[in-house]
């Protein structure tokens, strides 16, 4: 298929601005500044059906109608904060197709009503940073940014924020925090930053593959976007698989296709010819798949789907793991790396990770008993529906999941 988002794997040379424009980059922001009012340009991103691409599959036009029209200014933000194990689609995305990426993010700045945007990257980005400053730049130079575009009213700013390597700043209010210059800790939820954000003003946050499906979108139309997906989730997606298959990468395929498909046609199979035991269809962060059924792998990838496996799509970063790895290796490294990010704003996430975390290492060594696995089982299930943020829910999937499913790997190697 022709690629949407990666586009740079067929158009050499798209990242330089002239390229891009001479293949209608552009043209959509141009367009929507000069004859749309930005609820028109919302309508159409809210027809479409795109879902954000972070990991909560929120639809992206409802987000952004939320904006509240009585505070102002507002602020529009791209998390750039690419953290999750398993996940790198939108670092192809900034290095090799970075314009598209730009206008998505310029034309959900003109619909929202934000005269500033800000691109806030990890810490490890920071030559990605320096690239999208440059961009940035001749975006400036070419009229694309600054104040009154094109002869109208309506003025832009766009600037790019490098974050200290916090995997907790990928969490939105987390990453407002650390914006702001204050240490990157969650918010309390509510209020919600369409209506309290950066700098306590309304601000709206996408995601870098999200924000790059809006030029397309602007260009074809809404309809065109439904073509492709299934009827619950529209359009595209990039898959980062990894793990134990021959061909790890990313992969622009439309939402709605099988994990086989992704594994076997894309992937090359998984190595050694090996069967897929099991499956983290978002990356670290996402209930194991025990693939018992090799049925199971005919399963489509999209929001309700996954879900009906008890698990979540995410940000699909699909990690495959066949039967040469060990569940109790697996989860003690999964929870090991929650333990470390674990920002220890909330009680239930800094000592709920902690112990976790010596249960898992005393059990992977071999010093636990059967009812370490129990306790540790008990522990995850208790911080459940308690933390303040979705990491320390996320730190507790690969031990629930993992005990549950795979229970005889860790009685093999704890004692009786």
């Amino acid at each position: 298929m022709t690629h949407i988002l990666l586009r740079h794997r067929e158009v050499p040379d798209i990242n330089q601005l002239s390229v891009y424009k001479k293949n209608g980059g552009l043209a959509a922001f141009k367009n929507a500044v000069t004859k749309m009012k930005p609820t028109e340009v919302t309508d159409v991103v809210k027809n479409s059906g795109l879902r954000g691409r972070g990991g909560a599959g929120f639809p992206t036009g409802m987000k952004w109608s939320f904006i509240d029209s009585k505070n102002w200014p507002h602020y529009i933000v791209a998390n750039a904060d690419e953290s999750e194990p398993g996940t790198f689609k939108d670092r192809e995305i900034m290095e090799g197709n970075p314009f598209q990426f730009l206008e998505g993010l310029m034309i959900g700045a003109y619909a929202v009503g934000a005269n500033a945007a800000y691109i806030y990257l990890r810490g490890e980005f920071w030559e990605i940073a320096e690239s999208l400053d440059a961009k940035i730049a001749e975006l400036e130079e070419d009229g694309y940014l600054g104040d009154k575009l094109f002869g109208t009213d309506y003025s832009l700013r766009v600037y790019t924020h490098l974050g200290a390597g916090a995997y907790i700043c990928g969490e939105e209010t987390a990453l407002l925090e650390s914006l702001e210059g204050k240490r990157g800790q969650p918010r309390v939820r509510p209020p919600f930053p369409p209506a309290v954000g950066l700098y306590n003003k309304p601000t709206i946050i996408n995601n870098v593959e999200t924000f790059t499906n809006v030029p397309m979108i602007m260009t074809n139309g809404a309809e065109w976007y439904k073509t492709m997906g299934t009827a619950d989730a529209p359009g595209v997606k990039i898959f980062s698989l990894s793990g134990r298959v021959r061909k790890p990468g990313n992969y622009e395929l439309p939402l709605g296709t099988t994990f086989r498909e992704l594994i076997y046609t894309h992937g090359g199979g998984v190595q050694d010819s090996r069967k897929v035991r099991e499956i983290m269809p978002a990356g670290a962060s996402s209930s194991m798949i025990f693939v018992d059924d090799d049925t199971l792998l005919d399963t489509p990838m999209d929001y309700l789907e996954v879900r009906k496996l008890k698990s979540e799509l995410g940000s699909a970063s699909v990690i495959i793991v066949d039967d040469t790895v060990s569940m109790d290796w697996l989860v003690n490294k999964t929870v090991h790396f929650f333990q470390h990010e674990s920002c220890g704003k909330c009680t239930p996430c800094r000592e709920g990770t902690y112990w976790m975390s010596h249960l898992t290492e005393r059990i992977h060594s071999g010093q636990a008993v059967k009812a370490d696995v129990d306790l540790l089982l008990n522990v995850a299930k208790q911080m459940q529906g308690k933390c303040l943020c979705a990491l320390g829910e996320f730190s507790t999937m690969a031990v629930v999941s993992g005990i549950e499913r795979f229970r005889k790997d860790f009685d093999e190697v704890v004692k009786e």
